[in-house]
């Protein structure tokens, strides 16, 4: 039985198959014939931590239009208003209102040839999260949680997974790799002070620890298993010291003016802390990206939060050392369609849109694939879902083959087809 101390708070690790494990254990010399497999497994936990590997990822909720972001077509009349700017690379354009990004073109990769088929917002949100389109029998974990499963550190203070704004959760991986969720970046996340005192709440948990004892026994132990796990995350965060890091107040003013007066650039800025701490996986959102209307000016307003606070997160990461073990992703569920509607905006279109990364080794610097000259369609290398799945979980240096088995006894890959870009990395 666990007992409630801030000295003392048990985590389960995350799974690993056996191959991936002799894969790693091969490279790095490790006498495999010598450990017991759950040996094993620890070692290659360990290998993947040390990596040190993260991910963030730049949300834009609502579907981005991929015409006034990163694959303008000024010469053509379905561009609007929109005009193209150069960037820092020679030959890559981008929609005028993003100056700050163009100015770190070179470390961003953009994939101007997405394509799916899901143009339901709630869908298509939770298929770019999970890999796997929603059904009524499972609740598939998000790739974030996913990733935590295999990189994190479980014996950290602060929580591996954490969302600025609300997000895709665990599913069935459980409440060890559910999102910390922080609606207000920049001010410390409510209820995680102790005003009668540290000793008093490790003996309510104890005693709330031992009543469940005795109705788990009685039939209940999965759910007493998953709120105890809960609750010592909890208590594991409420004792730290790292909580601190989710006061900005301490970072110089420069920077935070590099990144922007608003949500969404203290939220990157939140990101870059908790990576630089250990956190594997941050997600930043910003909301209002399904523009049936007025699709000039919402984006305009849109991407002046956004360009300043993306541009400062790259530069910022870069600047630490911290960006080529951090992969950073923008996207939204789809895009736009290339004709403006009678409301002055654009609809929902899963058919071609948009998206970028930077860091964790990708090569930047460089466009991939390719729309028709009107924006209808892909015109080359086109790039599902699974294959940016598959990409990151190849820059995050994950096993994409990892089964996890849901609940209806059904083996899960992480990502179930697709191919990695290795345009990306080559």
């Amino acid at each position: 039985m666990t007992t409630y101390t801030s000295e003392h708070i048990q985590f389960s690790g995350p799974r690993v198959t056996r191959r991936r494990f002799i894969q790693t254990a091969s490279a790095s010399g490790t006498a495999i014939g010598a450990l017991s497999f759950r040996e094993q497994m620890a070692v290659q936990a360990e290998e993947l931590r040390k990596q040190g590997r993260s991910m963030i990822l730049l949300w834009m909720s609502g579907g981005p239009s991929q015409l006034e972001t990163f694959d303008p077509k000024p010469n053509h009349k379905n561009s609007g208003d929109t005009k193209a700017i150069s960037t820092s690379v020679p030959g890559i354009q981008i929609a005028h209102d993003w100056p700050n990004m163009a100015q770190v073109m070179n470390d961003v990769a953009v994939i101007r040839s997405m394509t799916n088929k899901e143009g339901n917002h709630q869908r298509a949100t939770y298929q770019m999260h999970t890999g796997y389109v929603p059904t009524g029998s499972v609740k598939h974990p998000s790739f974030g949680s996913l990733i935590a499963q295999q990189l994190a550190n479980q014996e950290a203070d602060l929580p591996s997974v954490v969302s600025i704004g609300r997000t895709v959760g665990a599913g069935f991986l459980g409440v060890n790799y559910e999102p910390f969720v922080v609606d207000r970046p920049g001010e410390m996340p409510q209820n995680i002070s102790i005003p009668d005192g540290q000793r008093r709440l490790e003996r309510r948990l104890n005693l709330l620890q031992n009543l469940e004892g005795s109705f788990g026994s009685q039939g209940a132990e999965q759910a007493v298993q998953g709120h105890q796990q809960l609750y010592s995350k909890a208590a594991k965060f409420v004792f730290s010291n790292d909580t601190q890091c989710f006061d900005l107040a301490d970072e110089p003013q420069q920077l935070r003016d590099q990144y922007g007066d608003s949500a969404f650039g203290r939220g990157c800025l939140l990101a870059r802390r908790l990576i630089e701490r250990g956190v594997t996986f941050v997600e930043v959102q910003k909301n209002g990206w399904d523009t049936h209307d007025t699709v000039f000016e919402r984006v305009s307003e849109l991407a002046s939060e956004v360009d300043v606070a993306s541009a400062a997160l790259i530069t910022d990461l870069k600047n630490r050392g911290l960006l080529d073990r951090t992969l950073v992703v923008w996207a939204g569920e789809f895009g736009r369609t290339p004709q403006v509607n009678a409301r002055g905006g654009r609809d929902h279109f899963p058919r071609a849109f948009n998206c970028w990364l930077a860091g964790g080794g990708v090569r930047g610097g460089q466009t991939i694939g390719s729309t028709t000259e009107d924006g209808s369609a892909v015109k080359d290398r086109p790039v599902t879902v699974p294959d940016l799945l598959q990409s990151i979980s190849h820059s995050l240096k994950i096993d994409s083959a990892h089964e996890n088995m849901s609940p209806q006894g059904r083996p899960l890959k992480v990502v179930d087809g697709g191919e990695v870009v290795q345009e990306l990395f080559s």
